[in-house]
């Protein structure tokens, strides 16, 4: 069972403030100061970092608004859990607790088929850091976090093995439908490249998958929702009616508040970088897909601080499916209604690279966790192959001119693809029987879903 229970607070906020409506309310003073820059410039596009605001108070003001909101949906979508399947609840989570991630990254694929040129590399960029982040600073740190907490929480998902950075956290296996849909989108996306751009297939492809696995988990069965505390567990109390008042009003005020926040949140870090001496390229490609992924990292911190790492590596690895299915799928969708046509997005060798480096840490990502476990090892491994390969283009970028450090770049990337290739098929081969186990629990599943099968089996071992 997946939750984004708190305890009743957020961690900025203070462990007496106990009342759920205090944690709700203090939520959601995180976003007046930007409720009061909105509207006292005039609305929609007329807040603009280093001109009629700085860029240093466009990102601490729009980008708390944007926390708040998280959280807020977070809130929201969790309160709805009481009337909707559980794996349902997991994905629509997910997504929520990334839509700070979607809306940057459509920003600037509307930008690109507004005619900016250079907007469509940035989508992209900002796209496949954000799913690098997550996989090389999430799934990894998160790991070692658990572990490192285990020692004093308890968890009953970590296994203690003899041996160095041989701990282990244990993923539940229902995860099967997840990780089995993730492989399909991963596979796809190391052929997206070869027709330099994003285009209507891709779209169909890549959105119809995620349509097919929401059509899958929400014929899941409606069960009683766990014991819950604090926000949600006070608004899963109400009748339903008014329940069903606060989980639209939290979805459309979240939703507002991204919107309109994150078009100078992202232009004031691009401000920033630039005023330090950080490339543009770079901080679009990293900084700001990090900040827009902090709130889950946040949360699914929380949740591991309080033994509940199961919860947070579902909520981890159906962020990745969405990223990987939805957000790329909807990057065209985008561009096509800003530039009044069916377009594709377009983007150059550079971002045909990330791509590619993108799908295989990703592939390699899958073959860890295929056995349902991902070890200290493994963790520490994906941390380091991901940090180095960042500082590599950092060190380019800062100490060579173009088209020199384009070159250069794109040698990293290849290199660091065929890394992530190699020990992804490697493990693969290793655990074939895990494979095959996964993708018979998937069919399972599907044929549940759709009526074909009555019951699926616990686990196979």
């Amino acid at each position: 069972m997946f939750s984004f229970a708190v305890v009743g607070t957020v961690p900025f906020m203070s462990s007496r403030l106990r009342h759920p409506l205090v944690s709700v309310a203090l939520t959601f003073a995180v976003t007046l100061p930007w409720i009061g820059t909105f509207f006292s410039y005039g609305g929609y596009g007329t807040v603009h970092p280093g001109e009629n605001i700085t860029p240093l108070a466009a990102v601490l003001v729009s980008g708390l608004s944007i926390l708040g909101a998280a959280f807020l949906l977070a809130w929201a979508a969790e309160t709805a859990e009481k009337d909707v399947p559980q794996a349902f609840a997991i994905a629509v989570l997910a997504v929520l607790a990334v839509a700070p991630e979607y809306a940057v990254d459509a920003l600037y694929a509307w930008q690109a088929g507004a005619g900016s040129a250079a907007a469509g590399n940035l989508a992209v960029a900002n796209m496949t850091g954000a799913n690098r982040i997550l996989i090389g600073l999430g799934w990894s740190g998160i790991a070692l976090f658990t572990i490192y907490r285990a020692a004093t929480t308890n968890d009953a998902a970590v296994e203690r093995r003899s041996g160095t950075l041989t701990d282990a956290v244990t993923l539940d296996r229902d995860l099967a439908t997840e990780i089995t849909f993730l492989l399909v989108a991963t596979t796809y996306a190391f052929f997206i490249p070869l027709s330099g751009g994003i285009g209507p297939i891709d779209t169909a492809f890549l959105v119809g998958l995620f349509v097919l696995y929401i059509s899958i988990i929400i014929r899941g069965d409606v069960e009683p929702p766990a014991a819950h505390v604090g926000v949600p567990a006070y608004f899963q109390e109400y009748p339903k009616a008014r329940r069903i008042g606060v989980v639209l009003f939290g979805f459309a005020f979240s939703g507002a508040i991204i919107f309109t926040a994150v078009h100078p949140f992202a232009e004031g870090l691009e401000q920033l970088g630039l005023q330090y001496g950080i490339p543009e390229f770079f901080m679009i490609q990293w900084l700001a897909p990090l900040a827009s992924e902090s709130p889950e990292l946040i949360v699914v911190a929380y949740l591991v601080n309080k033994a509940r790492s199961t919860a947070g590596f579902n909520a981890l690895i159906s962020s990745k499916l969405n990223q990987w299915t939805l957000l790329i799928g909807t990057l065209a969708v985008v561009y096509s209604i800003s530039a009044g046509s069916i377009g594709t997005l377009s983007f150059d060798a550079k971002q045909a690279a990330e791509i590619w480096i993108t799908a295989a840490q990703s592939f390699f990502a899958i073959a860890i966790i295929v056995n349902f476990e991902i070890s200290a090892r493994e963790a520490v491994a994906l941390l380091v192959l991901f940090a180095t390969q960042v500082m590599a283009e950092f060190y380019i970028i800062r100490t060579y001119a173009e088209p020199a450090a384009t070159e250069l770049s794109m040698t990293v990337l290849y290199a660091f693809t065929a890394v992530y290739a190699v020990l992804g098929i490697a493990l693969f081969v290793k655990r074939r029987r895990s494979a095959n186990e996964l993708v018979r629990r998937t069919v399972r599943t599907a044929q549940t879903a759709f009526g074909r099968r009555e019951s699926l089996p616990e686990r196979e071992d």
